[in-house]
């Protein structure tokens, strides 16, 4: 089994992948060695803090061990295929984590690869970040099914994951993006056919976030879009998660981030580090999410 999108999950998987995080969570002693003897490959082309890191300690706490590949140390760098490269690090290892920039090298991955491949960010879903994200409204919430969750900014991996996962578990899903910059359209209605929730799209941000219990957003310029800077923090100016755009929200509106966050550009620090900011413990949950993960596949 791989996990290179949320579908590759169905509902009922993905809802024990959260009760299994939630266990381990509370009591991480309850799956220490369970994975004794078992490899991970870490290959990333991008850089990388949470995912690299919970990955990696996951792994440890686990009782099994992680292999950094920087794909700029290996022979891909020198034209090696990446179907060869999969067909001998199956051989080696129990799975494979790839962070890429083409979602096209994680299909080929999988398509070669004798052991599970996990999506560590491509350009296309994030699925291990909005994993981590529904546990932690749900941790916070107690809930997932009939919660409202707004996204404001660029309608990109992320955005991508959550439609997906907002659609799985009945979490409303208001997202606000420039023209131009809106979601994938056909992952969007896909989800909106399979959703027992609301999935809906804006340009104006206050009308995603009126009446939100949780506003999300992602950096501006994301990586690979850096020659676009300029023309991007135009178009995003008036997408800034601050203050004022909070009030529009419900009372007590939890604000969350999947990091790095540029502070000052799409969310402003007295929003990041205010008393509604969930943001730390998202970014800690993606360590006991990343052990459910790995659990699932490979048990």
């Amino acid at each position: 089994m791989h996990l290179l999108s949320m579908t590759d999950l169905g509902d009922a998987e993905l809802s024990n992948i959260l009760t299994e995080t939630e266990r381990i969570k509370k009591n991480p002693i309850v799956s220490r060695d369970a994975l004794v003897d078992k490899s991970l490959v870490l290959l990333f082309e991008k850089p990388s803090t949470r995912t690299k890191v919970s990955f990696e300690v996951a792994m440890f706490q686990l009782g099994g061990q992680s292999i950094n590949l920087n794909v700029g140390s290996s022979q891909l760098s020198r034209g090696e295929s990446i179907g060869d490269s999969a067909r001998v690090l199956s051989r080696y290892a129990n799975a494979i984590a790839a962070r890429v920039y083409n979602h096209k090298s994680l299909l080929e991955l999988a398509e070669y690869s004798t052991v599970p491949v996990i999506n560590a960010l491509s350009d296309l879903e994030h699925p291990c970040q909005v994993i981590s994200d529904l546990y932690t409204i749900r941790e916070s919430r107690g809930r997932l099914k009939g919660v409202k969750l707004a996204y404001v900014g660029d309608g990109n991996n992320v955005c991508n994951s959550l439609i997906l996962g907002c659609a799985m578990t009945g979490v409303d899903l208001s997202i606000a993006s420039p023209l131009g910059y809106a979601p994938d359209e056909k992952l969007l209605l896909k989800a909106q056919s399979m959703a027992s929730s609301e999935i809906k799209k804006y340009t104006n941000p206050v009308d995603a976030v009126t009446g939100a219990d949780y506003i999300y957003t992602d950096v501006w310029v994301g990586m690979g879009d850096e020659s676009e800077k300029k023309k991007r923090l135009k178009a995003f100016q008036d997408y800034q998660v601050n203050e004022s755009l909070l009030e529009k929200a419900a009372d007590g509106c939890r604000i969350m981030h999947c990091l790095p966050a540029h502070r000052g550009m799409e969310i402003t620090d007295e929003v990041l580090d205010g008393p509604q900011s969930i943001v730390w413990e998202q970014a800690e949950n993606r360590l006991h999410t990343q052990k459910a993960i790995l659990l699932k596949l490979l048990q």
